[in-house]
C-alpha cells in the first residue's frame, strides 16, 4: 500500500471514490505543457527592489507575493503585498490554527447534517457522512492534506458551536495578529465576495500558525491513514497536495510543507514553509498559475541564494539603569539596578555580505498594562526592517518598592 501511495504522489493520480485518495476542487491547476504567455503581473517589479543594496527580485506570475524569514521577520520579497485578493483554501490555515489553540486532538467530532452537506457540490471533500465520528486530529488532517471543506465546517462547529460564531473568532484572531486588510466569511475559503485577505496579512497568519507546534504536524505530514469509522468500512488515505514536498512533482530541497488553494476567482494560492541552514522562510503567493509552485521555487531560490541570517552578538547581560534617588532611598540601595535583559540571541536577515554594524537601530518600550515591560529593538537597512530583538524587565519597580518577591 505504501508503494501505491508513493506512486500516486509522484504521478499526481488521485482516485475519486472513498477508500483510497480524494480529488480536490481546489487542487492546483497545472498545465501539461508550459504556457508561452506570462500573466499580466509577470513583468511587474517587486516593491522590495526599491531598497538600496537589495538584490533584484525574480519575476513571478502571481499578482501578489511575500517572502519572509520566519525568525527575524525580515521581508525579503514583496509585491502588491497589501492588495486585497481571494485566498481560497489557504483560509484553512486560520481554521487549523484556531482548532489547534482550542481543541484536544484526541477529542471526537460527530458530523452534523449542516457540516456534511453544507458545502457546494464538487468542492474538496472526503465524503464524510452525517453522524460519522472522527477525532480532531483526523479532521485536521483531512482539512490540511485533502482540503476537506466539510471538515472546516465541522471543526468550526466544534470550536465555537456554530460556523457563524467561528467566523467571528477568525476575524478577531486576525485582528489580534495585526491583519488590517482581511475579512473572513467562512472557514474553508470557498468563494465569497466578502472573504478576502492580502499577502502581508496571510503571512502574519502563516507565521503565527507555524509557531504552534500542533499546527506544524498538519502541514508537514505527507501521508495520513484513517482507519474505518462508524460510517465508512474502508480505510481512507490522505495525501498532502503541496507538490513541492519530497517525492512530489515539484519537489524542492528544504520545503517542509504548506497549504494549497484554488478557486476560479482566486486563481492558485499557496503558502510554503522551507528551511535551509539556519534560515526558515515562509512564502505566500496569491492569484498565480501552475499551482504557484514555479513562483514559490523562484522566491525560495532568491531567498536562500541572496540572503543570510546574521547574529548581532548583543550583550546578553542585563542593561544597567539608574533609578531616582527617592526610589533608591526606599529600596535602601545605592547600587544600579539592571532591569532589562535579552533571553536569546538577536538575528537579522540581510543581503549576503552586508556590514551589519551599519544597520540603523531603533528602540521602543512596549506598553504593558500588567507584568514586566519590554524593550523592542528593530534593525533597519535603508529604512527596511531586517530583524529585531526583545529585552525583558528583570524586576518590576513596583514589586521592589512594595517588598514583593517571586
Amino acid at each position: 500500500m505504501k508503494q501505491l501511495i508513493s506512486a500516486a504522489l509522484c504521478a499526481g493520480l488521485f482516485a475519486t471514490q472513498p477508500g483510497i485518495i480524494y480529488a480536490a476542487e481546489d487542487d492546483p491547476i497545472i498545465t501539461a505543457t508550459p504556457v508561452p504567455e506570462h500573466s499580466a503581473y509577470y513583468s511587474q517589479a517587486a516593491d522590495t527592489d526599491s531598497i538600496k543594496g537589495w538584490p533584484t527580485g525574480p519575476s513571478i506570475e502571481g499578482q501578489s507575493a511575500v517572502l519572509m524569514d520566519a525568525v527575524t521577520d525580515s521581508v525579503l520579497y514583496s509585491k502588491n503585498a497589501d492588495e486585497k485578493l481571494y485566498p481560497a483554501s489557504i483560509t484553512k490555515i486560520m481554521t487549523a490554527l484556531l482548532a489547534c489553540e482550542n481543541l484536544d486532538m484526541n477529542d471526537t467530532i460527530t458530523m452534523s447534517q449542516e457540516a456534511a452537506y453544507g458545502i457546494e457540490s464538487g468542492s474538496s471533500s472526503i465524503y464524510a457522512e452525517t453522524g460519522e465520528v472522527f477525532t480532531v486530529e483526523q479532521a485536521l488532517m483531512a482539512l490540511m492534506l485533502e482540503s476537506a471543506n466539510e471538515m472546516a465546517l465541522a471543526l468550526a462547529e466544534k470550536v465555537s458551536g456554530s460556523v457563524k460564531k467561528f467566523v467571528e473568532l477568525m476575524n478577531q484572531r486576525a485582528e489580534q495578529l495585526g491583519c488590517h486588510n482581511t475579512h473572513f466569511n467562512n472557514p474553508n475559503g470557498l468563494h465569497d465576495e466578502k472573504h478576502y485577505t492580502t499577502a502581508n496579512d496571510m503571512m502574519k497568519i502563516a507565521k503565527a500558525a507555524w509557531y504552534n507546534p500542533l499546527y506544524r504536524k498538519f502541514v508537514t505530514t505527507q501521508v495520513y491513514e484513517v482507519p474505518p469509522t462508524n460510517m465508512q468500512p474502508e480505510t481512507r488515505y490522505f495525501l498532502n497536495h503541496h507538490k513541492m514536498m519530497a517525492g512530489q512533482s515539484y519537489a524542492y530541497d528544504g520545503v517542509l510543507g504548506g497549504k494549497t488553494g484554488y478557486t476560479t476567482n482566486a486563481g492558485n494560492t499557496l503558502v510554503t514553509y522551507a528551511k535551509r541552514g539556519n534560515m526558515v522562510l515562509v512564502a505566500v503567493v496569491l492569484n498565480s498559475t501552475n499551482g504557484a509552485f514555479p513562483d514559490t521555487a523562484s522566491l525560495l531560490d532568491y531567498g536562500f541564494d541572496n540572503f543570510e541570517k546574521v547574529d548581532m552578538n548583543v550583550d546578553l547581560n542585563p542593561v544597567p539603569a539608574r533609578y531616582l534617588p527617592s526610589e533608591n532611598y526606599l529600596l535602601k540601595s545605592t547600587d544600579d539596578i539592571c532591569p532589562f535583559y535579552y533571553i536569546r540571541h538577536v538575528y537579522v536577515t540581510v543581503p549576503t555580505g552586508t556590514d551589519v554594524s551599519t544597520l540603523e537601530k531603533k528602540q521602543k518600550v512596549l506598553p504593558n498594562s500588567v507584568g514586566p515591560k519590554r524593550i523592542k529593538s528593530k534593525y533597519y537597512l535603508d529604512g527596511h526592517m531586517v530583524g529585531y530583538g526583545m529585552q525583558y524587565e528583570k524586576e518590576i519597580l513596583s514589586d521592589l518598592l512594595s517588598g514583593i518577591s517571586f
